[in-house]
């Protein structure tokens, strides 16, 4: 008895105690539990196909999204790159009116 006391105070001998216990334990809970894991594992795909398709959903909006604001804004610098139709070469602000005087026959 004095032996088993010095072994379980021994790292290695409570190490090897613990993987045999492991060893022996676990395949025993596996041939238990398979019988619940099948559809728990089911349904957590399920949850992972329906979060994939999901984020596949948002992921195509929002690139919609970009590639809307990426239209305008290459509008804008193409309006701003051309000439304005101004004969005095200056470009009238958004809603604002020739003020200058106008000729008169």
């Amino acid at each position: 008895m004095a032996q088993l006391e010095e072994l379980g105070k021994n790292d290695l001998a409570r190490g090897v105690a613990i993987g045999l216990a492991a060893a022996v334990l676990i395949p025993a809970a596996a041939v238990i539990l398979a019988p619940y894991w099948r559809p728990a594992a089911r349904s957590a795909l399920k949850l992972g196909i329906r979060a994939l398709e999901k984020a596949r959903e948002a992921g195509a909006e929002l690139a919609e999204l970009v590639e809307d604001v990426a239209a305008e804004v290459q509008e804008e610098l193409r309006a701003d790159r051309t000439p304005s139709a101004d004969p005095a070469g200056q470009a009238q602000p958004e809603g604002s009116e020739d003020v200058r005087p106008q000729e008169r026959p």
